[in-house]
């Protein structure tokens, strides 16, 4: 006889925000505590404004929970099993020019 577990489905997610989770939760393996949201932006290499608005839109998801004006207090909502795979940021490529800041030294002619 066949009994079918009625599991709750995988929550859903964006990669970005899967991504986001993967970091919480491996850094709060490696640390023994949660990432500060300056974590996650050194991290992902965004804004705070950015980060800050991940965070709430994983707390409004009901992905994590946290204490407002507690730091590091992010725990995970979901199982870290269906968490993908951490990857390694992104470099941004500028299209901006870089200058030097030295003097500048002409050829003798």
């Amino acid at each position: 006889m066949n009994l079918m577990v009625n599991a709750a489905p995988p929550p859903r997610f964006t990669d970005k925000q899967g991504q986001y989770l993967a970091f919480i939760w491996a850094y709060a393996q490696i640390n023994g505590r949660p990432p500060a949201e300056r974590d996650m932006q050194n991290y992902f290499r965004v804004t705070a404004p950015s980060v800050h608005q991940m965070v709430i839109t994983l707390e409004n998801a009901g992905l994590i929970r946290r204490t407002p004006g507690q730091a590091r207090s992010i725990e995970l909502c979901v199982d870290p099993r269906v968490l993908p795979v951490l990857s390694l940021p992104q470099l941004v490529k500028s299209s901006v020019q870089r200058r030097s800041l030295g003097r500048r030294i002409d050829p003798q002619p």
